[in-house]
């Protein structure tokens, strides 16, 4: 069993060091303390963090404004208001005008169970990616995440980092080092590749050490850095197996799974796909966190079901 650790921590660790050691940085958040776990931050730099409510507009053009006035500027705010409240601001003040700011959108895919599909962000990553000029980074574990920060305070320009608020399993070691672009290969297989995105990366490695014990040993790939992405190194894992497996938990449109199918189409690689994640045209349905991964079999038994029909049907 993997130890379990919260994202936000990392991230908020990585910016009281930043601070303490000299980076000009600051975050504004939109009555989002609680839910970005600012408040160690907050205690040692109070004039650090700008609230302005709940004014998701406001927070990304001030964001801007002090960016451009030479600061290096987090947003931290649920994802389903940062890319849908202020995607204007987002698209033109931030995108467009490539100014240094860094959006972590809090609690993505369907982290607010119950609160439905006004809370739910399951179009965050294929928003973002149809601006320009963003990165973009989903990390699977705080380990991870504290390094996406580090790495996104340290270069100039717009970046968006998708976040959760569970605690997740550590995949990563000590001796981790994130490189932007980088396909990270969690565990290494043979036939069946597996890749996922963010917050489901725990269960897809669940769901792999219930194949081993069959004696199905499928590689698992945490595609954190979804822009810039090295898309040779993607490739060449798909060519070295047979069957691909992907799972997220966003909408099958604008996803990861519609990445790795252009991509295998471009290239002339045919290879047997299964794709995870909310129906296409379809808002997720309400529930617990849980109920819901379990209808999509988004959860470690339904991606062992879902890999082991695919092995079967290849």
């Amino acid at each position: 069993m993997h130890e379990q650790a919260d994202l936000r921590d990392g991230v908020m660790d990585t910016l009281i060091r930043l601070a303490d050691t000299g980076t000009d940085v600051l975050v504004v958040v939109a009555d989002s303390t609680s839910t970005s776990k600012i408040g160690a931050f907050q205690g040692k730099h109070p004039s650090r963090v700008i609230n302005v409510g709940i004014a998701e507009q406001n927070m990304v053009g001030m964001a801007a404004g002090l960016a451009l006035g030479g600061r290096v500027v987090f947003t931290a705010n649920a994802a389903p208001f940062l890319v849908a409240r202020a995607n204007e601001q987002v698209k033109n003040d931030v995108c467009y005008s490539q100014t240094n700011v860094k959006m972590i959108g809090l609690n993505a895919g369907v982290t607010y169970g119950p609160l439905a599909s006004t809370h739910h962000a399951i179009d965050d990553i294929s928003i973002m990616s149809g601006f320009g000029n963003v990165q973009i980074f989903a990390p699977c574990d705080s380990v991870e995440a504290a390094q996406i920060v580090d790495y996104a305070a340290g270069m100039d320009g717009p970046v968006y980092i998708r976040l959760d608020n569970a605690k997740l399993p550590v995949l990563h070691g000590a001796d981790y080092r994130f490189s932007p672009g980088h396909v990270d290969v969690i565990r290494e297989g043979a036939e069946l590749l597996v890749i996922a995105l963010g917050s489901v990366v725990g269960e897809a490695d669940a769901a792999c050490d219930a194949l081993a014990a069959e004696g199905i040993k499928p590689t698992l790939v945490n595609l954190s850095s979804l822009r810039p992405l090295d898309e040779p190194a993607l490739l060449a894992l798909l060519e070295s197996h047979r069957a691909v497996l992907t799972v997220e938990e966003h909408s099958l449109h604008g996803g990861i799974g519609a990445r790795v199918a252009v991509l295998l189409a471009c290239n002339g690689i045919a290879r047997a796909v299964r794709m995870l994640g909310i129906h296409e045209g379809e808002f997720a349905v309400y529930g617990t966190r849980a109920g819901i991964r379990k209808h999509y079999g988004l959860d470690a038994h339904g991606i062992a079901e879902a890999a082991r029909h695919l092995i079967e049907r290849d």
